[in-house]
């Protein structure tokens, strides 16, 4: 054991890596308080505490005094069983859950009773008494999983580019070894990949598995400008669906006692406060892809946040984002019949050392979110208000913004905006990095909407667009898209729902 902390483990515990954003919102619900002298010199206490039935999370921060005077406490952890993990003098804040937990300590259940932190000191002077402290906080049920970071990554407002659907080793995702041996993907090449191409988040979505959650805990702190957001692809047999947000344990055997309709499994993701997004509806069934279509009967589509509409094997497959294998006519269909649902994008990538020339590439297709900060909360707050379009070929810099006013009344894509009878609605369109390239509206709205100076092509880099709105007194939905030249589907937009001023019109998403 060393006698005392090397500067670098001073700064690590200074930065406190593992803390949850949950953590640090509220007060600790137990307060442990001691002290170190002489006679603790190279000696260990265990000091007890009392767990309650029903934790599933358990997150606790460490600090005491004297570290100027050289004084080294270092720490550990034991449940009534089991030691939980030591991590000695590097981590100030540990994590322990059933589903993950911080590096150097053992995911699993939580049982009651009575744990102990468990501290050593390698290091105190004969002449210094040292305080330590303790704050412990106990998550019970699927409370709502902030993310892997302690604070937001950026917390400014923006446009925000990430990938929700990805697959690393922890289900079928596989790339070459060093010596080029097929294998399954270690998590830490989709992270480089994502990072190479310039993302700002990702969600690694492995088959029925959160597994894949112990290795982004222990990366999150080295890929600080990469927003991890946990997710997993629930695969059935009558579709796939992205989960995204929590950890906690969710039944994917449709049909089954486990999960006997979709309802029991839309119940527990609700229950554990996640996002559920439809995967490329398109795709064919049955022996060629076993459930990758969506067959599931009797959807309640309400009840769902999004639908993949852009899907990178499909995309690949096709050449075409809206070619035949497309969740595009599947969104709209649901758009027709009244649902308020978000378009969003995935590569579907299985290799992430390949690219887009072999492969659905990582970032290709992108999702980009208009959110608060980028953070796990905003984004998916963001993703769930609609604040998305889809950059097919995943660009880093091309741009799609909509913004619609009537009076003083304003709406961006996924928003409902309440036109009345006055001065007719203005839509105003913002489009960056397609030069030449065409607006499209499209939508049961589009044909409400004239073009201000006429149609024509985009005429430089960055360029706005202005239209006029003459509404009808009736509910419509109605985006923008950008095409190429040659009509290529390039950025597809979310819609903004229009309804008549007053209190009639369609209810905002739950």
């Amino acid at each position: 054991m060393l006698k005392f902390l090397p500067a670098i483990i001073l700064a690590l515990i200074a930065a406190n890596i593992g803390q949850t954003a949950r953590a640090a919102e509220r007060a600790p619900d137990l307060i442990l308080r001691g002290a170190v002298a002489a006679a603790d010199h190279q000696t260990y206490r265990e000091v007890p505490f009392k767990v309650p039935a029903g934790v599933t999370r358990l997150t606790l921060s460490f600090d005491y005094s004297g570290k100027a005077q050289h004084t080294t406490i270092d720490l550990g952890l034991r449940d009534p069983q089991r030691l939980r993990g030591w991590s000695g003098g590097n981590k100030a804040r540990v994590t322990v859950a059933e589903t993950d937990a911080t590096p150097s300590y053992l995911p699993g259940p939580l049982p009651a009773g009575v744990w102990r932190l468990v501290l050593g000191v390698p290091n105190i002077r004969k002449t210094e008494t040292a305080t330590y402290q303790a704050n412990i906080w106990f998550d019970r049920g699927p409370e709502p999983f902030a993310g892997f970071a302690a604070a937001a990554i950026n917390p400014a407002p923006g446009w925000y580019r990430g990938d929700l659907h990805m697959h690393s080793g922890h289900s079928d995702g596989a790339c070459l070894s060093r010596r080029g041996v097929k294998v399954a993907c270690p998590v830490f090449r989709t992270l480089e990949s994502a990072r190479a191409r310039g993302l700002d988040f990702i969600a690694v979505t492995d088959h029925n598995a959160t597994s894949q959650s112990e290795a982004l805990r222990e990366l999150a702190p080295y890929f600080d400008d990469l927003l991890l957001i946990p997710g997993r692809e629930i695969t059935t047999f009558q579709g796939h669906a992205n989960v995204f947000g929590p950890v906690a344990p969710l039944d994917f055997q449709l049909g089954s006692a486990r999960a006997p309709d979709l309802a029991a499994i839309l119940d527990e993701v609700e229950a554990a406060h996640g996002l559920i997004s439809i995967n490329h509806p398109a795709m064919p069934s049955g022996e060629a892809c076993m459930g990758c279509g969506w067959t599931a009967p009797n959807t309640p589509f309400a009840r769902f946040a999004a639908i993949e509409a852009v899907n990178g094997g499909a995309l690949l497959v096709a050449g075409r984002a809206d070619g035949p294998l497309s969740g595009i006519p599947f969104w709209e269909a649901r758009l027709y019949s009244g649902q308020r649902i978000t378009a969003i994008g995935g590569s579907d990538n299985h290799d992430a050392g390949l690219d887009a020339v072999r492969a659905s590439a990582i970032g290709v297709p992108t999702t980009v979110v208009h959110a608060q900060a980028l953070d796990q909360t905003s984004i998916l707050a963001a993703i769930r208000a609609g604040h998305v379009f889809i950059d097919v070929e995943g660009s880093r810099d091309r741009l799609l913004e909509v913004e619609a006013t009537a009076g003083a009344a304003r709406a961006e894509m996924g928003d409902v905006l309440a036109v009345g009878a006055g001065p007719p609605a203005r839509i105003g369109v913002h489009v960056v990095g397609v030069p030449g390239g065409r607006l499209v509206a499209s939508g049961d709205g589009a044909a409400l909407i004239q073009a201000v100076g006429g149609d024509r092509p985009l005429d430089g880099p960055d360029t706005r667009r202005d239209f006029i709105l003459a509404a009808d007194g009736a509910v419509h939905w109605l985006r923008f898209d950008v095409r190429d030249a040659a009509g290529k589907l390039l950025l597809l937009g979310n819609p903004i729902y229009l309804r008549p001023a007053g209190p009639d019109g369609p209810p905002h998403r739950p």
